[in-house]
């Protein structure tokens, strides 16, 4: 059967092992975003900063503690949401975020 999604959402925080796992992605983003930038070719990957703000607000979400579980979901959806712009930049024709 499939979960509403305030069951997804709302749902306990996996664990600081999944935060930091998350934090750890967030900072590989990082270092690709400034090695391009240090290259000079920080323009054709903004969408890294994209990357980064998804993965640390993810992360920053599984890292609370169980009792607040409201800003946990705000956390959630927030880092679908800059996670699935990036998705669907292309198809909208958002080249400010994929460069082009």
């Amino acid at each position: 059967m499939v979960p509403n999604i305030s069951e997804v959402l709302f749902n306990e925080p996996q664990g600081r092992r999944i935060g930091l796992f998350q934090f750890g992605l967030s900072l590989t983003f990082l270092c690709m975003f400034v090695y391009a930038w240090s290259v000079g070719d920080a323009g054709e990957t903004r969408w890294l900063l994209f990357m980064i703000v998804g993965t640390a607000l993810s992360g920053i979400a599984e890292s609370l503690p169980e009792t607040q579980l409201q800003a946990v979901g705000v956390l959630r959806f927030t880092a679908g949401l800059v996670l699935l712009c990036v998705v669907a930049a292309p198809f909208l024709g958002l080249g400010f975020i994929i460069g082009g």
